[in-house]
């Protein structure tokens, strides 16, 4: 039963004057709170992320939610702060993002919809700012900005590929009819720009730096010669607080941000890791698909970003998962199969490898399945006792805290006994190029990388404005190490083709494409949408 917001702030230990409530169950989080925290010493900090999933994920988010709710049995003051769930995959394939059973966040459809309008302050802030450019030069142009330079795209919160190609101005008279498109919210500059920046005062000087169009003779129009950041901040005000709710069990939950991992950094906000480091002493926080992507990007984006050191890894797994990986059919992994699991798991095995690589101690849980057979739970099991890889099977679905206490004693007693040695995967001074080989050897464990044309001219651009020493945020398919989403398994030597680089000075990254992969995802045969009918 849920608990009154202000019961859930008192458990956190944040006093009422700090809430500012949306209705009796969600409430945003004065950030003035910094001021009274800022003396206070620093939890632990814990990833939670995941071998390359099926499509329809393997829980990672319940699996976050479940650790929570494990660590509050055991006596463990822990915090979760995990990213707002975007209206595509909602209504797409995957459906909410709120955890699942008894490793639930409440209330559940209020997050998964309009939850307190973070999403809305977003999309009107990133379509306003394109409004603002097109306005510009129907009325003069005065920045000479040359219409089909223009690289700031409008943004709808929803899975709509017929918006991915669009012509703009087709009947103004005194307007240039151009090409366009639309960015899913998440996969927006504006969504990293909030989740990397530090306070309000980082966020305004991010959103001036972003890049939005290049004149006639090449030069970058920059948004703060727009003179809106004004506007973006009054539209921004709420949402750069952290949104609060709560467990199925109770314990409270910070929900801030909801960057893509698979085209954006995947990871929720700097502010509300910043706020929960005070507040618990532990945290626990997700990053989006597998440790290919979210992880990556937390540990050489998000933590040198946010100052954070994180502290240890929970990897998750899947029998289902790992049979994929070791050729079964996605229609056929309620079956047994123990010879594809032995298969499969090379991918827990790699990804497990890429986490050492940052210095990082980790403690494999897998989500149990009803379908799961011993015998499978048994080798599974065996494999990693036998490579030295602590290992807990997991039953926060549906047990809630008590399937997850044995999990929750592992990651304290790594975090006891297990110092973590975190550091980057690569240097940012070095060049774009390199930096962009560096993650496709190391965590693709590509054989080649291979770069068009178009790409190699784009980084020359970048280096020659000066963000060669950026982080560089890499956007591929999440269903495969590689950039084809029909390569399973754990393939070593593959090539990885990068076919455009972006940049989003404002965020501090640049952006690498790779293979196919889109930035306003489309819907399924059968949506989501479709089979809520059924509810």
């Amino acid at each position: 039963m849920m608990k009154i917001i202000t019961e859930v702030a008192k458990t956190a230990k944040i006093d009422e004057k700090y809430v500012d409530m949306y209705g009796k169950y969600k409430a945003k989080i004065d950030l003035s709170i910094m001021d009274e925290l800022k003396d206070k010493k620093d939890g632990k900090l814990v990833l939670v992320t995941a071998i390359t999933p099926t499509k329809t994920g393997e829980g990672k988010t319940t699996m976050s939610i479940a650790l929570t709710e494990g660590f509050a049995k055991v006596g463990t003051n822990c915090m979760l702060a995990l990213r707002e769930p975007s209206l595509g995959p909602v209504f797409g394939l995957k459906g909410g993002a709120t955890g699942g059973g008894l490793a639930s966040i409440q209330p559940k459809d209020d997050i998964n919809l309009h939850f307190t309008g973070d999403m809305h302050a977003l999309t009107s802030s990133i379509n306003l700012i394109a409004a603002v450019i097109d306005n510009h030069i129907f009325q003069g142009n005065e920045l000479n900005i040359d219409p089909t330079k223009i690289v700031w795209t409008r943004a709808l919160d929803m899975n709509d590929r017929a918006l991915r190609s669009v012509t703009v101005m087709q009947d103004e008279k005194k307007g240039t009819p151009r090409h366009d498109g639309f960015v899913i919210t998440v996969a927006s500059e504006m969504m990293a720009i909030m989740c990397l920046a530090k306070d309000p005062e980082d966020f305004r000087n991010r959103v001036n730096n972003i890049i939005v169009a290049y004149t006639y003779d090449d030069k970058p129009v920059y948004l703060r010669e727009l003179r809106i950041s004004n506007a973006i901040m009054k539209l921004m005000r709420e949402a750069l607080k952290p949104n609060l709710v709560q467990t199925e069990e109770n314990n409270p939950t910070l929900v801030h941000g909801g960057p893509f991992a698979n085209i954006a950094h995947g990871c929720n906000s700097v502010i509300a890791l910043k706020l929960a480091l005070k507040l618990g002493d532990v945290v626990v926080t997700e990053a989006g698909f597998g440790a290919d992507l979210g992880a990556e990007k937390f540990l050489d984006i998000c933590c040198p970003t946010g100052g954070f050191k994180p502290d240890g890894v929970v990897m998750v797994a899947t029998i289902r998962a790992l049979k994929e990986h070791g050729g079964v059919p996605f229609d056929d992994l309620k079956l047994p199969n123990v010879e594809a699991l032995k298969a499969g798991v090379g991918n827990l095995k790699l990804h497990l490898e890429n986490i050492q690589k940052f210095g990082m101690p980790v403690v494999v849980a897998i989500n149990h399945f009803a379908d799961d057979s011993q015998e499978e739970i048994d080798w599974l099991t065996n494999w990693c006792k036998e490579n030295n890889y602590s290992v807990s099977f997991v039953d926060g679905f549906a047990k809630g805290g008590e399937g997850s206490i044995d999990l929750a004693n592992k990651v304290n007693e790594m975090l006891a006994t297990k110092p973590s040695k975190y550091h980057k995967l690569y240097d940012y001074n070095l060049p774009i190029k390199e930096k962009i080989e560096t993650v496709c050897r190391e965590i693709y464990r590509a054989g080649e990388v291979i770069f068009t044309d178009k790409a190699l001219e784009q980084i020359k651009q970048f280096e020659k404005l000066g963000y060669d020493k950026t982080a560089v945020c890499m956007a591929k398919t999440p269903l495969s190490i590689t950039d084809d989403p029909k390569i399973f398994g754990a393939p070593i030597g593959c090539t990885i083709n990068i076919r455009e680089v972006k940049l989003s000075s404002g965020a501090n990254f640049i952006v690498a494409l790779t293979g196919k992969v889109m930035t306003m995802p489309g819907l399924p045969k059968v949506p989501a949408a479709v089979k809520m009918e059924d509810e």
